[in-house]
């Protein structure tokens, strides 16, 4: 596996964006080649359904996302997921590469304190993901 993991410039802009603007809610990474930096594939203000509909049906892709949720005693929350999409039909050389860019922004983000893994939309269903962070 090539440990050799980097963020472009774009995606550091990207992911400040997200931060500081809350005018974008979903960051999609993709890594430029296997041995190349993370740069942005999606910057933009997605519903959860649109989130869905832009994971790649065979390619790994690492997401940031904003949830916005209501907690059980009604009050808004937003928490920052990191999620590692890794679709069962990814090749193996793919799946290595994207886990240790995973690695790389788990410690970089540290906004994001809920890390997932999923290779199956199922696996991201609202529902599951207010769960896991709720």
């Amino acid at each position: 596996m090539n440990s050799r993991v980097s963020l472009s410039q774009g995606a550091i802009e990207a992911l400040r964006h997200m931060k500081e603007t809350r005018e974008i809610n979903t960051v999609v990474l993709r890594r430029a080649d296997l041995a190349g930096a993370l740069v942005v594939e999606v910057e933009a203000n997605l519903t959860h359904e649109e989130l869905l509909q832009a994971l790649p049906v065979a390619e790994p892709r690492l997401l940031v996302h904003e949830l916005s949720f209501a907690s059980r005693e009604g009050a808004r929350r937003h928490e920052q997921l990191l999620i590692l999409w890794q679709p069962t039909a990814a090749d193996g050389g793919q799946r290595d590469s994207y886990a240790a860019a995973y690695a790389l922004l788990t410690g970089r983000l540290a906004d994001a304190r809920v890390h997932l893994t999923a290779e199956r939309p199922e696996q991201l269903e609202y529902r599951k993901l207010v769960a896991q962070v709720g």
